[in-house]
């Protein structure tokens, strides 16, 4: 697919440096946005560009999409100058928003009446993920239009997933997502925690970064593929049990700590009720008496 001519369109603070590492596609790049100003740099560089989503999807055949929302993903998609009025039939529309899952499911079943390929395929990573080409896609949709994006996206990430068919991308996105803030959510109280402690929350804050690059965070217990309770004999079930216990013990005195400073940590005493269950191997007979 190297020759497929790609069309991109929002060139905010994701889809520029996702854009900006197309550049160098063989196939070539048109670029549109609402601002005129932010498409110059890219046409500066070589890109084509185009003054509707309309007249983009007249150049391309795989056309990305990383605008704001579901009611902008709907304008590009379906609205007056939409990609459906020009669209030829077999292209690939990519939608990198975070948007709803139905919404996707809705907008693939508009787009097939063109004979038009939809994907969700939202990403993780950031910014800073986009400019470096390490960002990760989350793909929903049939596995043609899958493989033929697998190339150009390549371009702006290193790790590209199929979930399923359309709607799973977004779906995993959002589970992604889920854990991103509940994680954000905790981080707020340790440093409440650390503050009462009188303690740097900077120093603390370079600890975590360092220990979650060697340890992978919350991502290093996500191995399993399944999260019903674990058996006798599983290969897993000595390993989280071994976590549950670190991780009750730790939680009971972050909260002795907190009792005494009179920090309240609602979300450390939900992590301690539920966190065995959650492993799958239950409460610790400790905790459970």
């Amino acid at each position: 697919m190297s020759d497929a001519r790609i069309g991109f369109i929002g060139i905010g603070a994701m889809g520029a440096p996702m854009a900006t590492r197309l550049l160098d596609w063989p196939g070539g790049l048109t670029v549109c946005d609402v601002r005129a100003d932010a498409v110059l740099p890219y046409t500066a560089a070589g890109a084509g560009a185009a003054d509707s989503p309309a007249r983009l999807a007249e150049q391309a055949t795989i056309i990305s999409v990383a605008v704001v929302n579901d009611a902008q993903v709907r304008d590009v998609i379906t609205g007056p100058q939409g990609l459906l009025r020009s669209a030829a039939p077999e292209t690939v529309v990519a939608v990198h928003s975070t948007i709803s899952d139905r919404t996707a499911e809705e907008l693939a079943a508009e787009c097939a009446t063109h004979g038009v390929e939809f994907i969700d395929a939202p990403v993780s990573g950031g910014a800073p993920g986009a400019t470096r080409g390490t960002l990760a896609v989350m793909v929903g949709g049939s596995d043609a239009a899958f493989e033929r994006i697998r190339a150009p996206f390549g371009c702006f990430a290193d790790l590209i997933v199929y979930a399923g068919p359309v709607g799973a991308g977004t779906r995993m996105k959002l589970a992604r997502n889920l854990l991103h803030f509940i994680a954000f959510t905790a981080a707020t109280e340790a440093q409440r925690l650390a503050e009462a402690a009188g303690l740097d929350l900077k120093v603390l804050g370079k600890v975590v970064r360092h220990s979650d690059a060697v340890t992978g965070g919350p991502g290093a217990i996500m191995l399993r593929d399944r999260t019903a309770p674990i058996e006798d004999g599983d290969f897993w079930l000595p390993i989280l049990r071994h976590v549950r216990d670190l991780g009750e013990k730790d939680l009971g005195l972050a909260l002795d700590l907190g009792n005494r400073l009179d920090v309240t940590l609602p979300l450390a005493e939900l992590a301690l009720e539920q966190l065995g269950q959650g492993l799958g191997v239950g409460a610790s007979e400790r905790h459970s008496s």
